[in-house]
């Protein structure tokens, strides 16, 4: 694989998609403004034209219905990276968030140090998410003043520090690349597109003597209108998605300089989904999902992450099958027989031949 030339493509297409995603905009304005003049045309048949400044109110409506949607969604996420980990169920492993409790949350402050120095960036704040067993993580915030990477319970016990390493420089990857800026900016879109759905389902609801809303039918085609919308969003912001995750797996191989971590780690996780061993307990997990690792999500065009197949293959140059995910001894990383990651170097990116030599491809394919 050239990662490198993988790294543009990546970023060219992700261009590409949020100028599409900015014409799903101007297309719900349209689709709006199209069927109210409908609507219009076939509730007061006897009125010639229409009102003044009618296609301009209808216009400034769903502007404002999508824009303040974004903004809103925003301003609840204006804490940045500490409180997306919180909601998360995260708990912070340096002050004044809290402090590392075994040999694993150790293991992941030294890693998150290393992969800091490789990226050439002060090291953000580290959270775990305890209650999780699923391997995964993942990085947020608005900027690198207020990022944090969050980590389960589960990738620390069960990976291995090179697969760690690998995650985490996954994750340093969005941050230094702006993902996370970019992934809450879409969310705050998407959100805005539901609006123009969430408003036109209140003129549908009745009151609480069980009255309709004299515009019913205006409701109806908001909510139709709305409906085709939000699906654009979601399917763009899922497309955005998977390029980022793309560009973060080849950024991991050049920080680390290793084929072998994140690829063992992507193989450990395709042995857990295989195994239904997957599952989240926090509530929120499925409205963060597009910030993981992994998703679970499976529905391919909704999904906010290529197939671990893929993954694993671009990664390896060919498929290669899972690999068991078993909990691991804690690893001291104060003994002196610890290998810790390479110096910091300006990292090259790993020529093809790197990614091939590192194994024998297995027989079994990932599920993806």
């Amino acid at each position: 694989m050239r990662f490198r030339e993988h790294q543009e493509a990546a970023q060219t297409t992700t261009r590409r998609l949020l100028l599409l995603f900015a014409g799903v905009l101007v297309l719900l304005v349209l689709a709006v403004n199209g069927v109210l003049a409908l609507i219009y045309r076939f509730t007061f048949p006897w009125i010639p034209g229409y009102p003044r400044f009618f296609f301009e109110t209808n216009t400034a409506l769903v502007l404002l219905f999508v824009l303040g949607g974004c903004w809103f969604e925003m301003l609840r996420l204006r804490a940045g990276g500490v409180h997306v980990a919180q909601l998360a169920g995260g708990r912070g492993l340096r002050e004044p968030h809290g402090q590392p409790q075994d040999l694993y949350e150790k293991r992941l402050l030294n890693v998150v140090d290393e992969v800091a120095i490789a990226c050439n960036v002060k090291p953000p704040q580290v959270f775990v998410l305890p209650r999780e067993d699923a391997i995964n993580a993942f990085a947020a915030g608005w900027d690198l003043d207020d990022a944090v990477i969050a980590v389960t319970r589960g990738a620390l016990e069960r990976l291995t520090r090179d697969e760690l390493q690998g995650v985490v420089a996954h994750e340093f990857s969005h941050l230094v690349h702006g993902d996370t800026r970019l992934n809450m900016r879409l969310v705050g879109l998407v959100w805005g597109l539901q609006m123009v759905y969430n408003f036109g389902h209140s003129l549908v609801e009745p009151d609480e003597v069980g009255r309709r809303s004299p515009g019913l039918l205006f409701g109806l085609g908001l909510m139709a209108v709305g409906s085709l919308g939000w699906i654009a969003g979601r399917l763009l912001k899922a497309a955005v998605s998977r390029q980022r995750e793309f560009l973060a797996d080849a950024s991991a191989v050049k920080y680390t300089r290793s084929s072998t971590g994140i690829g063992g780690a992507l193989r450990k996780i395709a042995d857990q989904a295989w195994r239904r061993q997957d599952g989240w307990h926090n509530a929120h997990a499925e409205s963060l999902s597009h910030l993981f690792f992994v998703s679970r999500l499976r529905w391919a065009w909704f999904a906010t992450h290529p197939p671990l197949a893929e993954r694993i293959r671009r990664i390896y140059g060919y498929p290669a099958g899972p690999l068991p995910a078993r909990v691991l001894p804690a690893e001291d990383d104060a003994a002196p027989d610890t290998q810790p990651m390479l110096p910091a170097l300006a990292f090259a990116a790993v020529p093809a031949g790197d990614a091939r030599a590192a194994s024998a491809p297995p027989a079994a394919a990932a599920a993806g």
